[in-house]
Order: structure tokens, then C-alpha cells, then sequence
């Protein structure tokens, strides 16, 4: 080829377009049009310009002209291809409209699909060589499968258009939605300014594609822009409402009649879609096309034939007809108004129905909003009639749905707010219309903000949601359009709905955090708010900001922890979520700042958790306090915090002595000297203190060595709060102290006498006819404390115990005490019988005459000697035998056991005989025998021992042995060695066993 051969400048021509193609396809990031098209025709532009390149060795002078043609269609195909990606690619020039763009996305696709096939058929005219034809041809068969198709997104949106535009709607409301969706798909902001902007620029690019006598593509897009001009967006509503009223001012005041050719000869009524036939007869379309459905094939007027093919739609009177529909409800709408002023209820609510069925159609909306009636049927709602009012919040609610325009007219009137939030607090069906008319209004920045403020607002719709409608989740949805400001979310939060408050905590800044974790630390929470905060996330949002910086949001996230920990089923919550940690590391960090309000609210935010936990099973109750120096740092804090502080630990502590786990906290609690810090602090003046204290020590108490309260002051201490304290759980608590101390510490005793702390006891053991669970404890606990006074080896102390009338206060007990105070009743009188039968005065002989002698003295028949309540302390005098009798039919197990006890001291050796017979008298054998079936093994053995003693009797063999066998028998099947060992030997009383069983 030849520097003149102008093959040569067309093949230039052709490489350099199609470098430009590829460049300006492969750079197209159109969202618009399949992205996957242009990548793969950018592909095939590049691999055709090396194969082009080879070209040039196989060029002839006798093919110069087809070649150089070949080329030109190859150039102008990359041209084309390469003009429409850069309309796609100047999409985001502010110069294009970006609705233009979107719309005529189907003709680009159909442009770049001829750019792609004018493309392949040229290079199948071009002669390559053998060598490059198979590159040709793979190039070939890729744009064969390149096909150009807008996106999903647009194609829907564009069978919209085409669809509104065949059927020539005129529906404001659906053209509005129209240019909602176009918008959205170009990434154009729906702000009505905004929009007025893009349909200029595309009415400018419409008029540009006439001026390129593109007419077609103009004639579409008149079509399309003059269906979207109808929306809001083209003009303002003061525009629209002067148009409005310069035409109904026009018009006359009167409704006038349809003219003839508006009926329809079939059905006589106005057509709403008129047809003509051939002969000019004109029909409403369904009329006739039911005609022909029946059978009739001839035109109804003339009856010459007629098909539906020889119809055709008469636009001319179907715009007629609508002109006369428009006047006349114009002038009918303007004429309603004056009827809203009667007060018949009836016209008035005819009335609302007239307006209803207007409101159907979204031109008419606009109408009565321009004719004024919005402050009329704002003033409706002050009526007393429901249905007044219901009928005008209806047709609020539809005045004002989906136009902007309504809702600022709406914000200009005067309690409008206040009347609907009044109808908020009314019957459910005006209640669930009131909500749903706010509900519509709050889409309006200026209204959403009165709404906000109108007094009882938020209140009566946090209400609302709980009614289980519709209403409900207009409710909610408002809300949370109210939600946007902090004081409504205040406002929420204190009407007991806090879900916008516990977003706020999780996400808002820090200002925010602040207003919100303050109104959430000082509201009064009911349990059920409580439980439903945790329930929403809460715990997580106040545990964050537990360790947050700023001291006051820490502060108020503990005391809101405090609020929420006062629920047991939330203390038990935040144990498992690991609350226990950051709160114990603030006060161990904190209690020595200058904050000390939040280290008091952290301590008795710990005391409430740890209280919730009482009844936890073993596995959760490991939990609380991970290791020992968590113990043992928060237990030191007693002694270098206040009042406040020392209570709530000293109160956490008692708790945890009450745990499944308490002997492990107890045994941690004495290796670190509870009991020396606690015994200063049982004389603190601090009256809470001290009780907590007191409190705590009882639980450390138990089983304690004598030589811990060694110190006489402490018993002191203890012995003047018994007398001079007025509170009820003191005194418990200090008696149960006293009644934990070793019974056989002679100095302890000595001290507890010489602080007249026996009479003290026995006073309270006379009180405790006044009852109550408090009482019942303190007798209790003085019940346990007058064993220490009763034990046999002190016979001085017993002695002054029934001198100061103990043992009928010990009866009343076994009559009418709780079951731990007939236990340690019946313990006490066990005691005293243990030493009767030495303090029995034995009976003396008489001597000298008979008639000078002194009469004879009663003689006891279980001690066989002289008795006395108050010399021996014998149960008989006493007439304890019959209640302590009794006591063997009480269900509680230790009852049981401490009755058995004190009737065991009637039967020992010489006492025998007397005692088993006082037993048989007194119908105590038989209840003794039901022991053996007891679960309790200590009972059963102590059972068996009175038994085996009373069954080496003859008699009692013969009356009882049959009834004693068979659970006697049990017991050598199931029972632990010792009683079985007990029941084989009474067996062998029996003759049932031989003496050398080896059961014994």
C-alpha cells in the first residue's frame, strides 16, 4: 500500500476511533445500562486493533475501494459506539439533565446494540489473513453476545412512564410517585427545587433532540414531560391555588346539566369512555361492548351491523365530558362549604360524606384544600358529636397523604395539634384516626415539631402502643419520627417507653449520652420498666459508659444500675453479663475520691446484685466474686469508707452468707479478721451500721472458738442492745450471736450473768405471746441462748432459771412456739430432767406414834421421791410429760428428735420401770414407734434407744411388740449400722431374733 492509497488515512482513521471507543466504554461506570455489556465491547475494540494492524500487509490496489468503505463503517461504528457510552459517561456533568439521562437509557441501549452489529458486519468485509481470521472471528463471536439492556431499576421505571403515557393519566398523586422513583434511580434529590431544576434541564434536552430533527425521540419525551409536569414539583402551591381560583371565578355559581350527547343511548347515564362507530354514533365503551357480548352484531341506534373493530375512542367528547365533570365540582365543592356552619349533625355529616367521595381523586384534594376547608374541619373537631369528628379526621388524614403542599396549610392553623392530641385521648376508633393523621403530618419537619410539644402528646401515644391495632403501630412509627429530638426522647423515656433513649446510649455523642443516662438515673422505674430495660440492652449501654471518662456520665450510668439492679430477676441478669467486675474495680478505685456519691451508688448497686442471688443454685452463685482478693479488697473497704458505704458491703456480705456457697464465703470472711473489724463496729452510732454489722457477725458466729469474744465488752455491747435497741432484726441478731457462743465456757456464762443477760432471755421468753415473724425470731434465738443456762453440769445457773420462772415459759413454747423454739424448749427441759433425779428428796420414814406423825409428802412416781418444779426441776411436776408427748407428731424432724430426748431422761435405769409407765399413761409409746419410720436416721436411732429400754418389759412387749415389728424389720433391711444393730437387739426383746444375731 502506498503513501496515496486512501486506505491508508481510513485505517488510520478507523484505529484511532476505536482506541477512543475502548478508552471512553472501558471508563463508563453508568449504573444505568448493564455494566458487564460495555466492559466486554471495550474488550473487543482493544483486540481489534492489533489484528488491524496486520492488515496492512495484506492490502491490494484492486480492493482499495471496498477496504477503505469497510474502514469507514468500522470508524463510524466505533463513533457511534463511543458517542453514546460519552452521553452515559456525562452523566454526572451538571450541564445534562440527569432525568434525561434515565429516560433515554433505552435508546442508548438500542444505539450502542447498532453501534455493536454495524461494528461486527464490518470487519467481516475486511481481508485478513489466514493467520489473523481466527482472531477475527473470536472478536466476531463475542459482540455476537454483547447485548446492551438498561438496569432492572430503570427498566421498571420506564414501563411506568410508557404505561401513564398510553393511558394519558392525568393522577397527580401518581405522577408525583413517578418522579419520586426517576429521581431516585438518577440519584437526584427529591426536594421540590431540586426537581423543578431537572425537569427545566430536560425540557431544554428534549428541545435540543428537536433541533437535531431527532422528531421522534421529541415527540416521546413532550409526551413524558408534559405526564410528569402534572406532579407537585412544576409549580408552587401558591401558583397552583391562583390558576385555581381565576378559573373557578369564571365559572359561575351553579352546577349546570350534562348535554345530550354526554348520555349514553344505551344506558342514558354520562360516559365516562366514550367510543364512536363509523356512522358517528357515539356509546359508552363497557355499554357497547356488553351489547356485543350478548349476542348483538348491529349498531343499537340504527341496527345496521356493527363490530367492536368499528370502534374507536372519541377523545373530543370524552374531553368535553371532562370539562363538564371538572366545572361542576368545582362550582360543588365551593357551594359545600357554607353547610360545615349548621349544626344539625346530619347535613353536616352528609357534608363530610360529599367531601370524602371528592377527596377520591387527587385533583379534587387539591381543590378543597385551595377553597379553604382545612381550618373548617379543624374546627370540626371541637363538635361533640364521635362521628363529626372521626369524619373530619378522615378527611384530614386524606387531604394531607402524600402532598407537602396540605401539610405546610396544615402547620398555619391554630390548635390543630392541640385538637387532634385531644382526640388522642378519646374512644379507639377517633384515637387509632388521630394517630394515624400525626402520624401522616410528622413527615413535615415544622409540624413534627408542634407535635412534639403539645401538652400530654407523647404520653397518650406511648399508650397507644400498647393497644394491640393498627393504632399500635402508628404509635410506634411516630414516635420514632419524634425520636430526632432529645427532649422528646426525654419525654418518652418518662412516659415509660425507652427504646429511642437506649439507641441514644448506645450511639449518640456524648452530650446526648449524658441527658439521656441522667433521665434514665432519675426516674422512678416501676418493676416493669425495670425488667424491660434489661430485657432491650440496657445493661450492655450502662456498663459501657460505667467506664467512660467523664465522671458525671459515669456516675449517673451507676446510679441507673442501681435503679435497675433493685429487681431481683435483673441482679440475677447482671451476674451472668459480668456486672459484678466493673462495679467492685470503681468503688476499690474510687472510694477515696471526691466522688464519693458514685462509690456509695456503686456499693449498693454490688449489695442489691448480690441480694438477688439468695436463691441461685450452686454453679451460678460461683460466679459472684471471680477470686479471693475480690473478696477480701471489698470486705477491707469497711474500714476506709462511711456510713453509706460501710452499710451496702456489710449488707452484701450478709447476703453472701446466705448463698448456697456461704460456709466457702464465711471460711474467707475469718481469714480475713471479719469478726475483729466487725465487733468495733457493733458500737457504732451509726444505727444502720451497726445493724448490718451485728447482722453479718451472726452469720460468722457459729461453731466460733470461745476465745474470739474473750473481751467482756463485746458481750456487753451485745447485752445492751438486747435491752435498750428498738429495732426487731437488732435484737435477733444479737440474741443469735449470744446463743452461738460455746455452751461450755464457764466466763462467758459468768459474764452473760453478771450482765443480767438470764433475765433479759427469759424476758423475752415471756414476750413471746406478742407473735410476729421479727418476735418469733428474737424467741427463737432466746430459746437457743437459754440452753447455754440449762446445761447440766451447771447447777447454779439452772436454779436461777427456774427461780426466775423459765420452765412455764418453756411450756407455753411447746404449746404455741414456732418449731425452733419448741426444739430448744424442749432441749432446755431435757437439760433440767437430766439432773431430777439427784435433786429428788427422798421420802423419810416415819417415826414415833402414828397419829403424831406430820402427813406424808406426795411422792413422785417417776422419782420416787419428793419433786418439785423448783427444787428438782422434774417434768412431771412440771406437766411437761404430755405436751412434750405431743411434740412426736410434729412434722419437723428436730422437734422430734429434741422431744425424744427429754422423754429418754424418764426411762433411765431405776427410772425404768416408773418412766415407762408414766410413757404408757400419757399414750407416748405409740408415737414413739411411728419414729422408727422417720427419714431422719438420728431420729430413728434415738427412737430405737427408748424402745430397746421400754421393751425389756414384760408388759410392753405383750402390748406394743406386734405393731414395733414390722418397722423394726425395715430398719435391719435399710437403715446405717447403729440402728440396725439398735432394731436386731429390740427384735431379739421380741424373740424374733436370737440373742447372738450377728446384727448385733
Amino acid at each position: 500500500m502506498t503513501e496515496e492509497d486512501p486506505s491508508d488515512d481510513s485505517l488510520t482513521a478507523a484505529s484511532y476511533l476505536i482506541c477512543r471507543a475502548a478508552r471512553a466504554i472501558a471508563s463508563n461506570s453508568d449504573v444505568l445500562i448493564d455494566r458487564h455489556a460495555f466492559t466486554e465491547l471495550s474488550s473487543c475494540l482493544l483486540h481489534t486493533l492489533p489484528v488491524l494492524r496486520e492488515l496492512e500487509d495484506n492490502l491490494h490496489s484492486s480492493s482499495i475501494s471496498t477496504i477503505a468503505t469497510a474502514l469507514d463503517a468500522l470508524s463510524e461504528a466505533a463513533e457511534v459506539a463511543a458517542s453514546a457510552a460519552s452521553s452515559s459517561i456525562d452523566f454526572e456533568s451538571s450541564r445534562r439533565s440527569r432525568l434525561y439521562v434515565v429516560i433515554s437509557s433505552r435508546q442508548t441501549s438500542r444505539r450502542l446494540s447498532c453501534a455493536t452489529r454495524d461494528f461486527y458486519v464490518a470487519l467481516s468485509l475486511l481481508p485478513f489473513s489466514s493467520s489473523a481470521l481466527d482472531k477475527v472471528e473470536a472478536i466476531r463471536d463475542r459482540l455476537v453476545a454483547v447485548e446492551f439492556r438498561a438496569s432492572s431499576a430503570v427498566e421498571e421505571v420506564l414501563d411506568k412512564i410508557e404505561s401513564a403515557v398510553c393511558d394519558q393519566a392525568s393522577d397527580r398523586a401518581y405522577a408525583n410517585h413517578i418522579l419520586r422513583l426517576v429521581a431516585d434511580v438518577a440519584g437526584v434529590s427529591p426536594d421540590p427545587l431540586t426537581l423543578r431544576v431537572e425537569l427545566d434541564k430536560l425540557r431544554a434536552e428534549v428541545a435540543e433532540s428537536r433541533e437535531r430533527k431527532d422528531l421522534a425521540e421529541a415527540v416521546q419525551m413532550d409526551q413524558i414531560v408534559s405526564f410528569l409536569s402534572i406532579s407537585d414539583a412544576v409549580s408552587s402551591f401558591r401558583e397552583r391555588e391562583e390558576r385555581y381560583l381565576s378559573k373557578r371565578n369564571r365559572l359561575g355559581n351553579q352546577p349546570l346539566p350534562p348535554l345530550q350527547p354526554f348520555l349514553c343511548p344505551i344506558t342514558g347515564d354520562v360516559m365516562d369512555d366514550p367510543v364512536e362507530t363509523s356512522f358517528g354514533h357515539t356509546f359508552e365503551k363497557s355499554a357497547i361492548e356488553k351489547w356485543f357480548a350478548e349476542g348483538n352484531c348491529t349498531c343499537p341506534l340504527t341496527m345496521t351491523p356493527l363490530s367492536v373493530g368499528d370502534l374507536r375512542p372519541n377523545y373530543t367528547l370524552k374531553k368535553s365530558i371532562e370539562e363538564w365533570r371538572e366545572r361542576n365540582r368545582i362550582i360543588t365543592i365551593a357551594n359545600l362549604k357554607t353547610k360545615f356552619e349548621s349544626n344539625a349533625e346530619q347535613e353536616v355529616l352528609h357534608s363530610l360524606d360529599r367531601l370524602e367521595e371528592f377527596c377520591k381523586e387527587d385533583c379534587h384534594r387539591d381543590w378543597i384544600v385551595f377553597e379553604n376547608y382545612l381550618p373548617v374541619l379543624v374546627g370540626l373537631l371541637e363538635r361533640k358529636s364521635l362521628e363529626i369528628r372521626c369524619r373530619a379526621l378522615f378527611v384530614l388524614y386524606i387531604l394531607a397523604k402524600d402532598s407537602d403542599d396540605t401539610k405546610e396549610q396544615l402547620a398555619c392553623i391554630d390548635k390543630l395539634i392541640e385538637f387532634v392530641v385531644m382526640s388522642l385521648g378519646r374512644r379507639s376508633e377517633e384515637r387509632k384516626l388521630a394517630v394515624a393523621l400525626l402520624l401522616e403530618l410528622s413527615r413535615t419537619e415544622l409540624i413534627r415539631n408542634k407535635i412534639g410539644k403539645a401538652r400530654g402528646c407523647i404520653f397518650l401515644l406511648v399508650t397507644t402502643t400498647n393497644d394491640g391495632n393498627q393504632a399500635a403501630t402508628d404509635a410506634t412509627q411516630l414516635l420514632e419520627n419524634l425520636s430526632y429530638l432529645d427532649e422528646n426522647v426525654v419525654k418518652m423515656a418518662k412516659a415509660n417507653y425507652f427504646k429511642p433513649l437506649l439507641r441514644c446510649l448506645g450511639s449518640g455523642n456524648d452530650d446526648v449520652k449524658k441527658i439521656m443516662v441522667t433521665t434514665l438515673a432519675e426516674i422512678e422505674l416501676p418493676d416493669q420498666s425495670k425488667a424491660a430495660l434489661l430485657r432491650d440492652g440496657a445493661l450492655d449501654a450502662l456498663l459501657h459508659l460505667v467506664k467512660h471518662s467523664d465522671p458525671d456520665i459515669k456516675t449517673m450510668a451507676v446510679k441507673s444500675l442501681q435503679s435497675l439492679s433493685s429487681l431481683p430477676e435483673n441482679g440475677v441478669k447482671m451476674i451472668s453479663e459480668g456486672a459484678l467486675s466493673p462495679l467492685i474495680d470503681l468503688l476499690r478505685h474510687h472510694h477515696y475520691t471526691a466522688y464519693h456519691i458514685l462509690s456509695e451508688l456503686a456499693a449498693t448497686t454490688i449489695m442489691n446484685i448480690i441480694s438477688s442471688a439468695v436463691d441461685l443454685k450452686d454453679d451460678e452463685s460461683l460466679i459472684l466474686l471471680k477470686s479471693d482478693d475480690d473478696i477480701f479488697s471489698l470486705f477491707s473497704l469497711v474500714n476506709l469508707t462511711g456510713p453509706s458505704i460501710q452499710r451496702s458491703i456489710l449488707r452484701t456480705f450478709y447476703a453472701l452468707c446466705h448463698l448456697t456457697s456461704a460456709e466457702d464465703i464465711k471460711y474467707k470472711l475469718k481469714q480475713c479478721n471479719a469478726i475483729e473489724v466487725l465487733i468495733p463496729l457493733c458500737q457504732n452510732n451509726n444505727i444502720l451500721v451497726r445493724l448490718n454489722a451485728i447482722k453479718l457477725l451472726s452469720c460468722l458466729t457459729e461453731d466460733i472458738d470461745a476465745s474470739v469474744l474473750a473481751d467482756s465488752s463485746c458481750l456487753q455491747t451485745l447485752q445492751s442492745i438486747i435491752k435498750t435497741s428498738k429495732d426487731d432484726e437488732e435484737i435477733a441478731a444479737s440474741m443469735y450471736i449470744i446463743s452461738n457462743l460455746p455452751a461450755d465456757c464457764l466466763q462467758i456464762i459468768q459474764w452473760l450473768l453478771e450482765g443480767n443477760g438470764l433475765v433479759v432471755i427469759i424476758q423475752f421468753l415471756k414476750n413471746a405471746k406478742l407473735g410476729g415473724p421479727s418476735k418469733n425470731e428474737i424467741t427463737e434465738n432466746a430459746a437457743r441462748a437459754l440452753c447455754h443456762f440449762t446445761i447440766p453440769t451447771n447447777f447454779e445457773c439452772q436454779k436461777k432459771a427456774v427461780q426466775a420462772g423459765v420452765i412455764s415459759d418453756l411450756l407455753h413454747l411447746l404449746e404455741c412456739g414456732t418449731s425452733l423454739s419448741k426444739r430448744y424448749a424442749a432441749i432446755s427441759l431435757a437439760q433440767f430432767s437430766e439432773n431430777s433425779f439427784k435433786l429428788t428428796k427422798p421420802v423419810e420414814k416415819p417415826c414415833g406414834f402414828f397419829c403424831c406423825a406430820a402427813a406424808p409428802e406426795e411422792v413422785c412416781e417417776v422419782h420416787n421421791g419428793v419433786c418439785s418444779v423448783e427444787q428438782s426441776f422434774c417434768l412431771l411436776e412440771a406437766e411437761a410429760v404430755l405436751p412434750l408427748v405431743r411434740l412426736l407428731s410434729e412434722p419437723d424432724i428436730t422437734v422430734n428428735e429434741a422431744a425424744l430426748i427429754a422423754l429418754s431422761t424418764l426411762i433411765v435405769d431405776e427410772r425404768l420401770q416408773s418412766g415407762s409407765k408414766l410413757l404408757f399413761q400419757m399414750n407416748g409409746i405409740v408415737p414413739i414407734i411411728k419414729l422408727l419410720n422417720s427419714e431422719s436416721p438420728d431420729v430413728q436411732v434415738k427412737a430405737a434407744l427408748v424402745l430397746e429400754r421400754i421393751f425389756r418389759l414384760e408388759e410392753y412387749k405383750k402390748i406394743y411388740g406386734a405393731s414395733a415389728q414390722m418397722p423394726l424389720i425395715c430398719i435391719t433391711h435399710k437403715g446405717d449400722s447403729m440402728v440396725r444393730a439398735l432394731a436386731a437387739k429390740i427384735l431379739a426383746h421380741l424373740n424374733v431374733l436370737h440373742e447372738q444375731s450377728s446384727y448385733f
